[in-house]
């Protein structure tokens, strides 16, 4: 069942889309709400992200072609049926507009349903079908924050090869343990699970992994991210 479920989203994936308005790039940012992230984490994780997109380094990014600004959606994502969108697709082609997604952002409450388990394949293969609606976007990137590896649905290692060629980079936001029993058992875990996302969860020639200690630290990660990924686009386009 979860095979036949993982092949109708990549079906999904590969239909022609309708036509969009032009933009230069479409990003979706997947938030980790599994059952290893708490209250406390939660609220840093989804206002971390409202700060990170209301940083006037951000700010200034985004603004910067007005006239081919880019499309925005944030879902949340657990088990393997737990994909929920936070902010549907969205033009970022105005203050305003930004300031309207970070005020819905910073009011986000967590919902109760969720399951607890980590079905990270399953939100490969949803930010991907999410993408795919985007047609008039130059560029589509799907970035998913995440604390722990996958233990339900599809293998991130199987999920992958069958999105390679649906013209999307995949990067990741690890987020490291809060609260380390020592500095040498923070790095471990810190580096084994970037070595996870970046072997099985990242695609693309730009693709890349970027961390945060902590969730505390998970702002100020959102934010380079954010900023390398559209330093990347402007650079391709000069």
């Amino acid at each position: 069942m979860k095979a036949a479920a993982l092949a109708a989203v990549l079906a999904l994936c590969a239909a022609p889309a309708l036509a969009q308005e032009a933009c230069r790039q479409a990003l979706v940012l997947a938030l980790d709400v599994s059952g290893s992230v708490d209250a406390r984490e939660y609220r840093l994780q989804i206002g971390g992200l409202a700060q990170a997109l209301g940083s006037p380094a951000v700010r200034a990014a985004l603004m910067e072609q007005p006239e081919t600004p880019v499309e925005l959606l944030v879902f949340e994502w657990s088990g393997p049926q737990d994909q929920m969108t936070l902010l549907p697709w969205t033009r970022i082609d105005s203050a305003e507009a930004l300031d309207t997604v970070i005020a819905q952002l910073a009011l986000t409450e967590r919902r109760a349903e969720a399951t607890p388990g980590t079905a990270l394949g399953v939100a490969m293969a949803h930010g991907a079908y999410l993408l795919a609606q985007r047609s008039g976007c130059w560029r589509k990137t799907l970035d998913i924050s995440g604390d722990g590896k996958s233990n339900l649905g599809p293998r991130p290692r199987t999920t992958k090869p069958r999105l390679e060629g649906a013209g999307i980079t995949i990067n990741g936001l690890v987020i490291g343990a809060d609260n380390p029993a020592s500095g040498d058992a923070h790095q471990r875990e810190i580096g084994e699970l970037s070595a996870y996302f970046a072997a099985e969860v990242i695609l693309g020639a730009d693709a890349f992994v970027e961390v945060a200690l902590g969730f505390e630290g998970y702002a100020e990660a959102m934010e380079r991210k954010l900023l390398r990924e559209l330093d990347t686009l402007t650079l391709s386009m000069r």
